[in-house]
């Protein structure tokens, strides 16, 4: 995994990210829950010092039989019960709302960097996920929202910590200096010897959530794609996946079993001897007529708060791991989309130019193996021009696709191409976001609006108007993977570029799903439109004998990515 030092970038990412939070509009909203969080905690802690001394007054009127002291003490008592009732269900609240402001705004910001491209498309690649960075979206849902409610909740212990210590030191020492140093010291060694049993758990904590998520990223395949592995009988080997993935989970999460069981004998008892110490050590000042009976369990009660403020390691350690766990995979996180947005990745040369579609020494490689696909590629496709690629391994073909968008990085040289709204692009495999059959057909943001007619209209020259009825409408929400067949969702996709009208468009048509004489209607829809092509073939030479009438110049790639580009003599 990337090993990011938290006292470097990790400081500086969060405190960039308290600025960024506290400049933008919920800014203030936030300031204003977390003084009050302050104003709340110390409410808390007054009346627990309040508590203490009417404790203390309380069991020394029972033990002097005084009746009416009792009566009075008791209900002094409901009187600070119920003003501590109230002061902490508001801290409670305000805690919660803070904490989910919080998580709302991150969790926004970090799937806007996410999504903004081609960041979410670079996380896949090999350097990012052999650094540890797996399953961003795991990390973006479950992550911020476990840092954003238990920082909050460590915060707000720390600062209760201080605030105890502060209070109830003075308390503790009017008792009994001697039991205020024994309190300091048995948490000093209490933290310390907590730290040295529990440190693995950080790891184990962080290989943990990503062993869950592999796990359940696994079942998730199972689910979106159902159909091919009912087709295929792939069930037990998509069982022994499961159970491998799950075998993983298991085994680190018995190593943390391990770990806290070790952990465990030592901070309960911890707890247990807090209960037992502060008596042993007041119980003579009473014995010997030093101090009323109601001193000892003032004292008790002011040695467990002291201690418990003193020993937050030993009684959250747990929590702690967990939590340092999830600080540094949002660090990761931050830092490996820093990373993916780092123009410095690509190699290739992108140029935006009205109309032209170029290629200059085009050099693109194989992500896997590093084995040149396209070696040195110059070639010129004029505006409206119909252009066959072919290749000896398709590899080549898919580079140049890639390439052509801008999403391949290993290589070098130049693409010259339009902006993206005068090209648009149709891999193999079409892809139709899930919504309304409307948002599937216009590009967003449309430039001018686009009548339902005119939709229809591209929708019938295809020959598919009828999907707009069997989904019940153009504003029916559905997810077109399942619903559409592959051959409705080409058509679809086409369509989507008949009607944004782009000069070029770049298609892989290499499916077997598509007919030969629906590829050369698609094709002939495109020329009729005016839109130039250029199309990742199947067949080589074939496809040309076959379909010379759709194209006006040929692309082939041979082996170690050598080319030759032929004007057809049709064109």
């Amino acid at each position: 995994m990337f090993n990011i030092p938290i006292n470097e970038q990790g400081w500086g990412l969060f405190a960039q990210l308290l600025r960024n939070l506290l400049r933008s509009p919920i800014g203030g909203r936030a300031v204003t829950l977390f003084l009050l969080l302050i104003v709340m905690l110390l409410g808390v802690n007054g009346l627990n010092i309040v508590g203490s001394y009417v404790g203390r007054d309380f069991m020394t009127a029972i033990t002097e039989r005084d009746t009416a002291g009792y009566l009075l003490q008791a209900l002094f008592y409901v009187a600070v019960f119920a003003a501590l009732t109230v002061t902490a269900v508001l801290l409670r609240y305000a805690e919660e709302s803070l904490g989910f402001l919080i998580r709302d705004w991150m969790t926004r910001r970090f799937v806007e960097l996410y999504l903004q491209y081609p960041t979410y498309y670079r996380m896949n690649d090999a350097f990012l996920l052999s650094g540890g960075i797996e399953h961003p979206d795991q990390r973006i849902a479950d992550d911020v929202r476990s840092f954003a409610t238990t920082t909050l909740s460590f915060i707000l212990m720390v600062l209760n910590g201080l605030f105890t210590v502060v209070a109830f030191s003075g308390v503790l020492w009017s008792i009994s200096p001697t039991l205020f140093g024994v309190a300091l010291l048995y948490a000093v060694v209490g933290s310390a010897m907590t730290v040295l049993l529990g440190k693995r758990l950080v790891d184990l904590n962080y290989n943990q959530l990503d062993k869950e998520a592999a796990f359940r990223s696994g079942l998730m395949h199972v689910r979106e794609h159902a159909e091919s592995v009912a087709l295929l009988h792939r069930e037990s080997r998509m069982l022994d996946r499961s159970s491998r993935l799950f075998d993983q989970v298991g085994g680190n999460f018995r190593k943390i079993i391990l770990v806290n069981r070790n952990l465990g004998y030592f901070t309960t008892g911890y707890n247990y001897l807090i209960q037992v110490i502060p008596v042993l050590l007041a119980a003579p000042l009473f014995v010997e007529q030093n101090a009323d009976f109601g001193v000892i369990t003032q004292a008790a009660l002011a040695f467990a708060m002291l201690v418990g403020a003193f020993s937050l390691i030993v009684t959250q350690f747990q929590s702690i791991s967990s939590f340092a766990a999830v600080i540094q995979r949002l660090i990761n996180l931050w830092y490996a989309i820093e990373l993916a947005q780092t123009e410095t990745l690509a190699a290739v040369d992108l140029t935006e130019q009205d109309d032209r579609l170029a290629y200059e020494r085009l050099t693109l490689l194989s992500p896997n193996d590093g084995s040149i696909l396209v070696k040195d590629l110059t070639v010129e496709i004029p505006a409206g021009s119909r252009v066959l690629v072919t290749a000896f391994d398709d590899g080549a073909k898919d580079a140049l696709f890639k390439g052509t968008a801008g999403i391949a990085d290993a290589g070098t040289g130049r693409v010259i191409r339009p902006k993206l709204d005068r090209i648009l692009f149709l891999p193999e495999r079409p892809y139709l976001p899930p919504g309304t059959l409307r948002d599937a057909l216009i590009l967003e943001p449309a430039s001018v609006a686009v009548a339902d007619s005119q939709l229809l209209a591209v929708l019938k020259s295809l020959g598919i108007e009828g999907i707009v009825a069997r989904v019940g409408g153009l504003d029916a929400e559905r997810d077109w993977e399942t619903t559409l067949s592959v051959h409705e969702q080409h058509l679809v996709s086409l369509a989507r570029i008949l009607i944004a009208k782009p000069r070029f468009a770049v298609l892989d048509l290499r499916s077997a799903d598509l007919a030969p004489d629906l590829t050369a209607a698609m094709l002939n829809s495109l020329a009729q439109a005016g839109i130039g092509y250029l199309t990742m073939g199947r067949d080589g030479r074939e496809d040309v004998a076959n379909r010379i009438e759709c194209y006006d110049a040929f692309l082939e790639f041979k082996r170690g990515g050598e080319w030759n580009w032929e004007q057809l003599a049709a064109a």
